[in-house]
């Protein structure tokens, strides 16, 4: 029986396995590009271009650096990182995720780690440092909800908790191209990383 492909061929040329991704074959631009064409919610969102997920992790590392001013830059650097699993698995919105069960997790996982140990980020440090990851992106998700996809804030508050502080972060909200959103996710990452 012929097996079948479980691989993705990338604009930098690599051939990334996707059910056993190497973190040789991971390269940033490869995952700003899939980022930045890549929509936040479906697609449902105002503007005349889709908010990316490349400005959802732009937004997050920003929260996550202003909430937390004492993380160094590899913590900074997985806030930014912290979905870009989704340049080769896409985006799902959060209700479709959890019917999918533990494949989908698993698959994110694997990713997630080969995307770390790629760029240096110590798996070890994912675990203590993901709950303030994941303050940062609820936030973001709250802002997102009712300034971009129509939510009320009652729905937001139900889904996200309530959340306070984040409007100065509302010029991170302006949809724009995948060209420009590449070019900041590349020049934050540059500005975090250190190989």
């Amino acid at each position: 029986m012929k097996m079948k492909r479980a691989w993705q061929r990338m604009l930098s040329g690599r051939r990334l396995e996707i059910l056993d991704p190497s973190p040789l074959d991971i390269e940033i631009e490869d995952i700003a590009h899939g980022l930045s064409f890549l929509a936040r919610w479906n697609g449902q969102t105002t503007g005349d271009y889709p908010f990316s997920v490349a400005q959802h992790s732009l937004l997050v590392e920003n929260i996550f650096s202003r909430q937390f001013p004492k993380m160094d830059n590899q913590s900074k650097l997985f806030a930014l990182l912290h979905d870009s699993a989704e340049y080769v698995i896409s985006d799902m919105i959060s209700p479709l995720k959890t019917h999918l069960g533990i494949d989908y997790e698993a698959l994110d996982e694997k990713l997630t780690m080969a995307i770390c140990i790629r760029f240096n980020i110590p798996t070890t440090r994912i675990k203590a440092i993901k709950r303030q990851v994941k303050i940062a992106d609820k936030m973001a998700a709250w802002l997102e909800a009712i300034r971009l996809a129509g939510f009320s804030k009652q729905e937001a508050d139900s889904l996200f908790g309530k959340q306070v502080g984040v409007e100065s972060f509302e010029n991170y909200l302006l949809p724009d191209t995948p060209y420009f959103v590449r070019k900041k996710f590349v020049k934050r990452f540059n500005e975090l990383y250190n190989p």
